[in-house]
């Protein structure tokens, strides 16, 4: 059996001596423990050295790739086809794939082949002879440190790395670089400008804010008008639309506004300049971002946006420690500092972090936004898996699962109409709708909040202990006998009514149908001791409008029958 064995110098071929100890894995080691040992196991055949560390870092890169290097190549067809029955061990099972298929060569890789290999690696300057141990060390210094710098100029992450560093805020490693962090600053400086503008030109025309609401067309508008006596002689038709256009030159006639200089107005055009002009570097940078993202992460993109999917990797440090995440670190990934403020005070942890911005959680209402973050970020997690370790590039998973969400969050919309269980397809049952309700009286009692009686009188209620009388059922007579209907309870109140009783009949009747609750009776109580004291005179008045107006004998009987049933029912009490 033939060892293939890599070093920082070169490649090393051993010829096994003794295979049965190699079946004793366990005991291999002590085979190993002096130079001795270890030359009665194996011995040197051929060793290639590297010419230079160019060569060295070549071989180096293919070995990590799994790739068959041209000087790899050479030495095994000058060394090993010459004994090809015999089996070559390696370490890497996929590059004894690939030897195989180009050489024809049988490979080997097994736990004892793993083991032999750190053996020959602990006594590597004594079974290799002819290196002395510095230049060993210095060859292998200068390798990693070349492969350190290999690996980070052509990382497949190099993007990322820069997108990240970029939304940290550090020094951008490309002119190109653009984050979110970025874009936030430029549309607050944006906000600023803006401002002073319509604030400094607001002087000279300050109708034409509020017709031109769009900033950025403000800004052009202004660029052009400059001073508003040039706004009939302007034409604003690229900018505006007629109806507009139309209504800025009627403003600019009867203007409000005062005269300014000529340098004032170059220096709002000048500061007009300064906001079209960073507008459209933002606009560049967000396509530019929105490009970069699609590139690295179209899985994520599609799922949470371009800016959000920036801040989440941002965040994480790169897309492939994003991707080690899980989805319940995803969804609260940016609110770490409420999370711990609610686990020490013992309180509700928060349900979302910077997840938070994504478009299907906005749309969402108040109520099912922790249900749609809670899905979202478990399928973000499988997009961003899938970003980073898989190896196409299309976004045909990322739309799918969108899909999916917006189906659920529809469902959720519409309160669950369907069942979650069962055929799936079948309405939920409904109950059949019973209006069932009480009849509830209207109580007046609590219409005022003054009170009716006074304190003398109701002390006097109170010694007289008042009993309970139930409402009477209406009396009625036929019409032979009075035509008319009386209830002991609408005595006092038709002692107010009596010149209005021949006009009104109908009200009489209404006021006849009414029962009066205890309360009122109490209020009528202390109504008829004050009725006591003018009861003479209103006799006397009913004696003189009888008189005047000359009714018939029916009508005065009743006037009797009712001053009596009075009369009995205040002696009575």
């Amino acid at each position: 059996m033939l060892v293939l064995f890599e070093t920082a110098a070169g490649y090393a071929i051993f010829k096994v001596l003794d295979e049965q100890k190699l079946q004793q894995v366990d005991c291999l080691w002590k085979e190993f423990e002096t130079p001795e040992k270890a030359n009665k196991i194996v011995k040197l055949k051929h060793f290639e050295k590297f010419q230079d560390t160019t060569e060295a870092l070549a071989a180096a890169t293919a070995l990590v790739e799994g790739k068959l290097g041209k000087s790899l190549k050479k030495v095994l067809k000058k060394v090993v086809a010459k004994e090809a029955h015999e089996q070559l061990a390696i370490t890497d099972a996929k590059l004894g794939g690939v030897i195989r298929e180009k050489l024809n060569l049988s490979c080997v890789h097994s736990p004892a082949v793993a083991e032999l290999m750190r053996g020959i690696r602990n006594q590597m300057e004594g079974l290799i002879t002819g290196l002395p141990p510095r230049e060993i060390s210095a060859m292998s210094l200068g390798l990693a440190h070349s492969l350190s710098r290999y690996k980070l100029k052509f990382s497949p992450d190099k993007v990322d790395t820069m997108i990240v560093q970029a939304i940290c805020k550090c020094l951008f490693l490309c002119p190109l670089a653009v984050s979110p962090a970025l874009l936030d600053d430029l549309d607050k400086e944006l906000n600023n400008y803006i401002m002073r503008c319509r604030e400094w030109y607001g002087w000279h025309f300050p109708e034409l804010g509020k017709i031109i609401t769009d900033n950025l067309a403000y800004c052009k508008s202004v660029r052009k008008i400059g001073d508003r006596t040039n706004v009939a002689s302007t034409d604003l038709s690229e900018l505006l639309p007629e109806e507009v256009e139309a209504e800025v030159k009627l403003a600019a006639e009867i203007s409000m506004g005062t005269e300014v200089s000529e340098e004032d107005i170059s220096n709002i055009l000048h500061l007009c300049d300064q906001v079209i002009e960073i507008s459209e570097y933002r606009a560049q940078l967000y396509d530019y971002l929105k490009n970069r993202m699609m590139a690295i992460a179209p899985n994520l993109t599609v799922m949470v946006g371009e800016l959000v999917g920036a801040r989440l990797i941002s965040h994480a440090g790169s897309l492939l420690n994003l991707a080690k995440h899980p989805a319940s670190t995803v969804q609260i990934l940016g609110a770490e500092k409420a999370l711990f403020r609610a686990l020490k005070t013992r309180r509700d942890t928060p349900k979302y972090g910077l997840i938070y911005h994504a478009s299907l959680v906005g749309q969402t209402t108040a109520k099912n936004k922790g249900k749609i973050s809670r899905m979202l970020a478990a399928k973000t997690a499988l997009a961003v898996r899938y970003d980073a370790l898989g190896e196409d590039t299309n976004a045909e998973m990322g739309v799918e699962n969108r899909a999916k969400l917006e189906a659920r969050l529809r469902h959720l919309e519409e309160k669950g109409m369907r069942r979650i269980s069962g055929s799936g397809k079948a309405l939920a049952r409904t109950d059949k709708y019973q209006h069932k309700s009480d009849i509830k009286v209207y109580d007046p009692s609590g219409d005022s909040t003054i009170p009716t009686v006074s304190r003398k009188r109701k002390m006097e209620e109170e010694e007289d202990k008042p009993v309970e009388i139930k409402a009477k059922k209406i009396k009625t007579e036929t019409p032979t006998e009075a035509g008319a209907e009386v209830t002991e309870t609408d005595a006092p109140k038709k002692k107010k009514k009596k010149k209005k009783q021949e006009q009104d009949p109908k009200e009489e009747e209404e006021e006849e149908e009414t029962v009066i609750s205890p309360t009122e009776e109490t209020t009528e109580k202390g109504k008829k001791k004050k009725k006591k004291e003018k009861k003479h005179e209103e006799e006397a008045e009913a004696e003189e409008e009888e008189a005047a107006v000359n009714p018939t004998e029916e009508t005065t009987e009743k006037k009797k029958k009712k001053k009596k049933k009075k009369v009995k029912e205040e002696e009575g009490e």
